[in-house]
């Protein structure tokens, strides 16, 4: 897998801020963020059935 330094980064940086825009980049992030929560939750409670599963065996 190929390293990202900073000049790649800000390439991305710059890209993602041409195609989205500034005032959309604060929604753009929030909505990753609770996506991100929501995927944290949801295999946390995939973990805690599976356990409950295995007890029941």
């Amino acid at each position: 897998m190929p390293n990202l330094g900073a000049p790649e980064l800000i390439i991305i940086l710059v890209i993602i801020l041409l195609l989205f825009g500034a005032k959309k980049l604060p929604e753009l992030a929030r909505t990753i963020g609770s996506s991100a929560k929501e995927l944290r939750k949801g295999l946390a409670d995939e973990s805690k059935d599976d356990k409950r599963s295995n007890r029941n065996i």
